[in-house]
């Protein structure tokens, strides 16, 4: 006996009662709805989505990072990405203590041509704070975590100062509320 969808009240409240395929032929046709739409959206609005993964892999910048000993490390960086993640992929010793969320200032790095610098979006008031407590701050310091590679930054240098600051390995101990 095939089992047909029934409805029925308990403590006043409609209740569906329906056999365990048809949930599974309705869950199916939910997931199916589901992925089409995250599929439509995301893959329209992907400006939302802060990793690089769904730009073209084919358009690169060039960057070279300049280190505290001036050994230069040239790597290619996918438009769209942050230069700290763009260091991290390639192994250069950028810290990223706070993982993007501007609350440090590990990731700090000098922009060492100010033409480039110009090219950059205006640091927020954020960043600006941030920037404060950064080791060997200069006129062209950056957050490595808020540069993102644009096709004009192509052959940008980035000094990677000599120390960091960062409070919570470097002895700060917080007092409490």
């Amino acid at each position: 006996m095939l089992w047909a969808e029934r409805h029925f009240s308990v403590s006043g409240m409609r209740v569906l009662q329906r056999s365990y395929s048809q949930y599974l032929q309705s869950s199916a046709v939910t997931q199916r709805q589901s992925r089409t739409f995250q599929q439509a959206f995301f893959s329209s609005n992907y400006n939302l989505c802060t990793s690089f993964s769904t730009i073209s892999e084919t358009e690169k910048i060039n960057v070279t990072f300049v280190d505290k000993d001036g050994e230069e490390i040239h790597i290619k960086v996918p438009v769209g990405m942050n230069i700290l993640e763009a260091a991290h992929e390639n192994d250069i010793e950028l810290e990223g203590a706070c993982e993007c969320s501007l609350a440090c200032s590990t990731c700090h790095v000098i922009v060492m041509d100010t033409e480039y610098y110009n090219k950059l979006e205006e640091p927020t008031d954020e960043e600006n704070d941030m920037l404060d407590l950064a080791f060997g701050l200069t006129e062209t310091s950056r957050l490595g975590c808020q540069v993102i590679a644009k096709p004009e930054l192509d052959g940008i240098r980035l000094a990677i100062p000599s120390a960091t600051r960062n409070f919570a390995v470097d002895g700060f101990v917080p007092k409490p509320h």
